[in-house]
C-alpha cells in the first residue's frame, strides 16, 4: 500500500502548503513517515541557504497544524524540482510524492507544472497531485481508479483493491465513455468483470466494490456525470507505454487529471 513513507514536495505559496496538509493527511491515515524536500539549484550560491529557510518555514507551518506528525525536513540540489524529488525519493526509499498544483491554476483543478510533468513521465515512485485549494478532509471516504480495460489497469485493480480493505474504505471503478455509445455494452461487462477481479484479489466484499460508467461529450464532461463527494482519492495507472517500475500517463489520463476535482494518485507501472 502507498504511503508508508512520504516524501512531500515544499515550495512556498499555496501549492506548497497543500502538498504539505496532503502528505500530513496520507501518513495520519497509513502511518507512514514523513519527509519534507525542497529543491535548490546547484549553481547559485546563496540557494542553499535560501532552501533551509524555506524548509523551517515548512517545519513551522507543520509544527502549527499538525504537532503530533513528525518529519524529516530536507534540502535537495537538482537542476530540476521533478528530477531532485525522484532521486531523492529513490535513495531514501520513500514509495510516494506529493505535489500541489502550479501556481495560478483554477480553484479545484489540477494544474501541472514543469516539477509535475517531469514526475508524471519519469518518477520511479507512486505520485499524488492535490487540486488548487484543496483542503483534506478528516477521513478518506472512497478511492476511485479510472479503469481501462488492459494488464497495467488490472494490476491497479489489485492495488487499490487491496488498499480499500487495509483502509476500510470503499472501492469504486470507472470507465470513461466519451462520444462513441456504440462502446457501452462491452465497457460494462469489462467492467463487470474488474468488479469481481477487485473482490477476489482483494476479499473485498460484493458491496464494497462498486463501478460507472461516465458518459460525456468530453473528458470533463464524462467526470461531471458521476459523483465526486468530500474524501475521495482518483487513482490512475500508468500507461503500457510506460517503463517498468515508471510512472507515464497517455493523452487520455493526463486529461483526466486536469479535469479531477479530487487528489490523484497515479501508479508506476508494474506497481507492487
Amino acid at each position: 500500500m502507498i504511503g508508508e513513507h512520504v516524501l512531500a514536495g515544499y515550495e512556498p505559496g499555496a501549492g506548497g502548503r497543500e502538498a504539505l496538509r496532503l502528505a500530513r493527511a496520507v501518513v495520519a491515515l497509513t502511518g507512514g513517515r514523513l519527509t519534507v524536500a525542497h529543491v535548490h539549484p546547484p549553481d547559485r550560491p546563496a540557494a542553499a541557504g535560501e532552501a533551509l529557510a524555506v524548509l523551517r518555514q515548512a517545519e513551522d507551518l507543520l509544527t502549527e497544524t499538525a504537532p503530533e506528525v513528525s518529519a524529516d525536513f530536507v534540502a535537495q540540489e537538482a537542476r530540476g524540482v521533478g528530477r531532485g524529488l525522484s532521486t531523492l525519493a529513490s535513495r531514501a526509499g520513500a514509495d510516494l510524492i506529493v505535489i500541489g498544483s502550479q501556481e495560478g491554476g483554477a480553484h479545484g483543478r489540477v494544474a501541472i507544472g514543469a516539477a509535475g510533468d517531469n514526475l508524471l513521465h519519469a518518477s520511479n515512485e507512486a505520485v499524488m497531485i492535490t487540486p488548487a485549494g484543496y483542503e483534506p478532509p478528516e477521513r478518506l471516504g472512497r478511492i476511485t481508479l479510472s479503469y481501462v480495460r488492459r494488464p497495467q489497469a488490472d494490476e491497479a485493480v489489485e492495488r487499490t483493491a487491496q488498499a480499500a480493505l487495509a483502509l476500510d474504505v470503499p472501492l469504486r471503478l470507472i470507465t470513461l465513455l466519451v462520444g462513441d455509445g456504440e462502446a457501452r455494452g462491452r465497457l460494462n461487462d469489462d467492467l463487470a468483470l474488474a468488479i469481481r477481479h477487485a473482490q477476489d484479489s482483494s476479499g473485498l466484499p460484493p458491496e464494497a466494490v462498486t463501478a460507472e460508467l461516465a458518459e460525456g461529450g468530453d473528458v470533463a464532461d464524462a467526470l461531471s456525470d458521476v459523483p465526486w463527494p468530500e474524501g475521495e482519492l482518483l487513482v490512475l495507472a500508468s500507461s503500457e507505454d510506460a517503463s517498468a517500475h515508471q510512472v507515464f500517463l497517455g493523452e487520455m489520463a493526463l486529461k483526466v487529471l486536469r479535469a479531477a476535482s479530487c487528489p490523484v494518485a497515479v501508479l508506476p507501472r508494474g506497481y507492487s
